[in-house]
């Protein structure tokens, strides 16, 4: 995937991801959409999103290499990026809960949702960076507000890890670093059809669970930490 890209600006949008998509088709050029305020985004599985006070608002929309069994591994490579690029911007230890939760304290500041047909993939973000009255599962990344320029230091630290990870091969993404901030891995986990205990992280993104029945690789779905939603 090449390095340049176009930026797109917005106060505020329905979605990044539909202005994403909308301009590739127009362009066809690799573009990142950053908003200030995001009125009807969507989440994993179809989950609306609720907006912080400040917040990250970004999507990346591209062409990938990778083949399609390997698309499963840019929501987590995605993952690892942007609680990268927050590390590089606050004292905040993101961890990420399986697949693509990112969780400050045990609690959520933000998810990445990737969208793809054919080549063309969508990866959007959505992080919380101040919240003065956050529900009771969420969190942000700055006590206090960040300021204005926040939000786009923070997408372009997030695109540039995740583009010099997608210019190689898939072999070579992050795992290692996705292992070590996984809060799932050692928990006791559940799921339509199955539960046991998060042991490690396949490869290709699989969550391996050890149940009573044997090893388990768990691919898609919620995933449900024990005492958690």
């Amino acid at each position: 995937m090449a390095t340049h890209y176009d930026i797109v600006r917005c106060a505020e949008v329905a979605s990044t991801q539909n202005v994403a998509n909308d301009r590739f088709t127009n362009t066809g050029v690799t573009t990142l959409v950053v908003a200030d305020r995001q009125v009807t985004g969507r989440g994993r599985q179809g989950r609306t999103w609720l907006e912080p006070d400040r917040g990250m608002f970004a999507s990346l929309v591209f062409h990938t290499s990778w083949a399609d069994a390997d698309l499963t591994l840019i929501p987590l490579t995605a993952a690892v990026a942007v609680a990268e690029a927050i590390g590089a911007e606050s004292s905040s230890r993101v961890d990420l809960k399986w697949p693509n939760d990112l969780l400050v304290d045990g609690k959520k500041i933000g998810g990445i949702l990737v969208e793809a047909s054919g080549t063309r993939v969508t990866v959007g973000c959505g992080v919380n960076l101040s919240w003065s009255e956050p529900p009771e599962f969420a969190a942000a990344v700055f006590a206090s507000d960040p300021g204005s320029t926040a939000a786009e230091r923070l997408a372009l630290g997030w695109v540039d890890r995740l583009q010099e990870v997608m210019a190689g091969p898939a072999g070579d993404w992050p795992r290692g670093s996705y292992v070590d901030r996984c809060i799932t891995l050692g928990s006791d986990v559940s799921w339509v059809g199955g539960a046991g205990r998060a042991t490690d992280i396949g490869t290709d993104g699989s969550l391996i669970v050890e149940t009573v029945s044997g090893v388990v690789e768990v691919r898609h779905g919620d995933v449900h930490l024990s005492g958690s939603g």
